[in-house]
């Protein structure tokens, strides 16, 4: 079974980011789930927006990043939307990425690294009408990602939301569960290839 280190997006760890961290562990997955606000939760997004720019974009990435200090090299990063960008400097930089699956958000190759790291496979999610993710560039830095010719899968869902996983209970929210398939299936896959390895 895959070790992942899940970031939470704008609103916090709300329940439904617990909720999605509980299905891949009911999966026999081992998920850490740090919390980089210590308990705050947001309903509104720009209020969530607002409250990390309150604590320095820069700082909470950094506490991300450190939050995988203690944890086996050999990790699954996955981040939503604010958490993307802890999750994919570790995915880039960090040694011994076994997989990245990056929701709502993708930031253009060159930030953290000009090329994605060969023999780390990544899924990228998102809502092909989503303002923040269609229409600030992620979607074509994600498409450029696929183009490169990386190990990489770009899932595009009919929506303007922002977050898959809401902030209402996710059990009416069919993109949620669809996100939930696709990385049960990467993780399988990633847990497979490591045990052909082994």
């Amino acid at each position: 079974m895959a070790d992942v280190l899940l970031f939470h997006h704008a609103l916090g760890l709300t329940p439904e980011v617990v909720w999605f961290a509980d299905a891949l562990r009911a999966a026999g997955h081992t998920v850490t789930t740090p919390d980089l606000y210590d308990g705050r939760t947001f309903d509104d997004l720009d209020e969530g927006i607002a409250h990390a720019g309150e604590l320095g974009f820069d700082e909470v990435r950094a506490a991300g990043v450190k939050a995988a200090d203690d944890l086996p090299e050999r990790l699954v990063y996955m981040g939503m939307s604010l958490g993307v960008m802890p999750a994919q400097e570790l995915a880039q930089k960090r040694a011994g990425a076994a997989g990245a699956v990056l929701i709502s958000s993708f930031v253009a190759l060159g930030y953290f690294g000009d090329e994605w790291p060969a023999g780390v496979p990544v899924q990228v999610h998102g809502m092909d009408a989503d303002p923040i993710f269609a229409g600030e560039g992620d979607l074509e830095a994600a498409q450029a990602l696929v183009a490169s010719g990386a190990d990489a899968h770009l899932y595009l869902y009919a929506g303007d939301a922002h977050l898959l996983v809401q902030a209402e209970p996710p059990v009416d929210d069919i993109a949620a569960f669809e996100v939930l398939d696709a990385t049960l299936r990467f993780l399988g896959e990633i847990d497979s290839a490591a045990t052909s390895a082994d």
